[in-house]
């Protein structure tokens, strides 16, 4: 395999949950990224998956978080009145806009 330029990377020892988790990770990368948009080459895809990782990891909420991001909490709750009726969002478009974030400015 090494002559086609296919690095082998074994996985860990006795860690059923391993598969389920990439693949899982593969799917939303397909559905959310590489299903929408088309790669012109190898660093175009590189530089994709780059931007999908930090936005999969500090941003997109995960339900087995209960909505946080793995490398981020949750934020706090707004509990003042006066800012849930003068609520400020700002979205930040990544990769020409295939995956938004959205952040309360304060």
């Amino acid at each position: 395999m090494q002559a086609e330029g296919i690095e082998v990377v074994q996985t860990g020892v006795r860690m059923p949950r391993m598969n389920a988790v990439m693949e899982r990770w593969v799917r939303s990368c397909r559905t959310e990224l590489l299903d929408r948009t088309l790669i012109w080459n190898q660093a175009h895809l590189l530089h994709a998956l780059r931007e999908y990782e930090q936005f999969y990891n500090q941003h997109r909420p995960h339900r087995t978080f209960a909505g946080a991001a793995p490398i981020r909490p949750l934020p706090e709750p707004i509990t003042q009145s006066d800012r849930l009726t003068h609520l400020n969002v700002r979205r930040h478009d990544r990769l020409g806009g295939i995956l938004h974030e959205y952040q309360h400015v304060a």
